[in-house]
């Protein structure tokens, strides 16, 4: 059997850009905080959201941002999401291959599955990774362990993912990464976290397995 392939979630399968950044603003217009527009909140995506609500809010009021981001996010910013063109095709053709495939996200599980189902992706992966609500495994080297560990995968089971996160978490478990620059990273970033291949299609991929 091929060994398996661990994709990211968001910049990767699915452009979250609209229900992520809506919800990052409406947390922070009710906090009374200025709210950069949605082109200045791209960074957000792809990080935990505990790091990058740190960084917009402060510790202090980090655990109420957060809560207030999942309001709006669990109601309707989950679905305001698309996948990106050919994922769909590339998934089916990597199914056909009897290669397995999985999903790791900093995103809470419960979210990651929701989307998926959504979108009806649901069925070209054997597991959904994800971190918990409480933050638990949103450190992709903390869920990729786990992850890993869980479905016995072997360390030449390949990473793929748009941003440096993806890219350190993989190596940081011995396991071969494809950065994707047709995300929310760029080709700097993912050079520079030392991915061993980088693309800028989804329909790419295929030529690598």
């Amino acid at each position: 059997m091929e060994s398996p392939i661990f994709f990211d979630l968001d910049g990767t399968l699915t452009d979250p850009k609209v229900g992520i950044t809506k919800s990052i603003q409406f947390a922070l217009q009710q906090l009374d905080i200025e709210a950069p527009d949605a082109d200045d909140l791209v960074w957000c995506i792809g990080p935990p959201l505990h790091t990058s609500f740190e960084i917009l809010v402060g510790k202090e009021l980090l655990s109420k941002a957060i809560a207030l981001y999942r309001e709006r996010f669990s109601h309707i910013g989950w679905s305001e999401n698309s996948p990106y063109p050919d994922v769909t095709q590339v998934l089916e053709s990597l199914c056909h291959c009897q290669i397995p495939l999985y999903v790791a996200t900093s995103k809470p599980h419960i979210f990651a599955e929701r989307i998926l189902d959504h979108f009806q992706l649901s069925n070209y992966f054997q597991g959904v990774f994800g971190s918990e609500l409480d933050g638990t495994n949103t450190q992709k080297t903390d869920l990729l362990k786990y992850a890993l560990e869980k479905t016995d995968a072997p360390t030449e089971s390949t990473m793929i993912g748009d941003r440096k996160h993806d890219v350190v978490g993989a190596k940081n478990n011995g396991m071969k990464t494809i950065g994707v620059t047709y995300g929310y990273g760029s080709y700097a970033e993912l050079q520079t976290a030392g991915a061993h291949r980088i693309i800028n299609a989804p329909a790419e991929i295929l030529e690598l397995f």
